[in-house]
Parts: structure tokens; C-alpha cells; sequence
């Protein structure tokens, strides 16, 4: 069965002005749907790999074929990471975390502004394109980056929140200026939605 472009949970200006209209149709109709068009490519023919939801085909990576392993890295990690970007993101949305989320934050980075600043930090470290990440592994937050479209779920960590620093991400609006968008994002993002994840995350889903 066929991998699918999921539709956006909001209008593509929703995230205005923080995210422009244009940033958002070109990232999700283009860019994610391309993901998804050549990861379908790469599948042909591998029926069994096709029909594994995308996060256990990207855990268990070691077991697709090396001659298409690459592709499906490059565009499954992209179709499992933007496809959480846009759960996470939201109109109305930013704040600070609430319940479980914030004492496990609180717990791993000692408060929220430190928390900030170390995802901040992976952010802008990471030299080229990639994504900085807030992930769960072994019981336990933090923080990493992975370049591309390497999703943390290779590497057996749980993706509780994760920032696209690609430059098709915020090129349009933001030009060079990475920390410019990364400070922005912190607008959009939706904490009800990263809670979820965080509690999947934590019992094992």
C-alpha cells in the first residue's frame, strides 16, 4: 500500500506571521509530497517494506536492502519528519508545555529557558540542512541533531519535537537568518500535541 501526502491539520496561512503562506504551500505540496512520490519509487516491488507503517520501516532500517536503503532514509525520514512538523505546529499556539511534558523538561534541562537554548543551540550548530530535535530514548529526554532527513528513530530514540532548519523551511521569510526563524517557531508550537507524543512515546507506542 501506498505511502500518502497527509493534509495539513490547518489552513496553509494558519501560522502567519511566523511561518509565511508561501513557505508553507511550497514545503508541504512540494517538498513533502516529493518525499513521498520517491519513497512510493524507491518501494516498488517491495511489497512487504511498503506496507510497514513509515516509523517501524525507519526503525528497522537495517533490514531494507542496501541497494534502496539509502533512498528510503532520504525520503521516508523526510515523509516521518515533516509529517510530525506539521502535528506539532499550530495557529493560536506557543506558550510553555504544561503536565508530565514540563517536568520531564524541567527534569532533563533544568527549566523550560534552558531547554529552549539547548534546541536553539542544535539548531543553529547544525552546519548544512537538518533538524534539531527534542527526542525520548531510554526513559530519558534530550536533545540531538541529525543532518538531512536522518530520523532519530534510527538511532532507536522516540521524536517528541523536532525544528526543520533545511533552508526551504524559512528561506523565503527569514533569508540567512536561521535564529530569527528558530526564535519565531517558538510561536507556533503546539504543546498539546507534542504532550501526546510524549506520552505514546512513553508507553511504548
Amino acid at each position: 500500500m501506498a505511502y500518502t501526502l497527509p493534509p495539513l491539520p490547518y489552513p496553509t496561512n494558519a501560522l502567519e506571521p511566523y511561518i509565511d503562506t508561501l513557505t508553507m504551500e511550497i514545503h508541504h505540496g512540494r517538498h513533502h509530497k516529493t518525499y513521498v512520490d520517491n519513497l512510493n519509487k524507491a518501494l516498488e516491488g517491495y511489497t512487504d517494506l511498503a506496507n510497514k507503517p513509515i516509523e517501524q520501516l525507519l526503525r528497522e532500517i537495517t533490514s531494507v536492502p542496501e541497494k534502496i536503503r539509502q533512498a528510503v532514509i532520504n525520503n521516508g525520514g523526510g515523509h516521518a519528519n515533516h509529517t510530525m512538523f506539521w502535528e506539532i505546529m499550530g495557529p493560536k499556539a506557543g506558550g510553555q508545555p504544561s503536565g508530565p511534558l514540563a517536568d520531564a523538561i524541567n527534569e532533563a534541562f533544568g527549566d523550560f529557558a534552558s531547554f529552549q537554548a539547548k534546541l536553539k543551540e542544535a539548531a543553529l550548530g547544525r552546519f548544512g540542512s537538518g533538524w534539531a530535535w527534542l527526542v525520548l530514548g531510554g526513559g530519558k529526554l534530550s536533545i540531538l541533531s541529525t543532518p538531512n532527513q536522518d530520523s532519530p528513530l534510527m538511532q532507536g530514540h522516540y521524536p517528541i519535537l523536532g525544528i526543520d532548519v533545511w533552508e526551504h523551511a524559512y528561506y523565503l521569510k527569514y533569508q540567512n537568518k536561521r535564529a530569527d526563524y528558530v526564535d519565531a517557531w517558538w510561536n507556533v508550537v503546539n504543546w498539546n500535541a507534542v504532550a501526546q507524543r510524549y506520552a505514546a512515546a512513553k508507553a511504548g507506542k
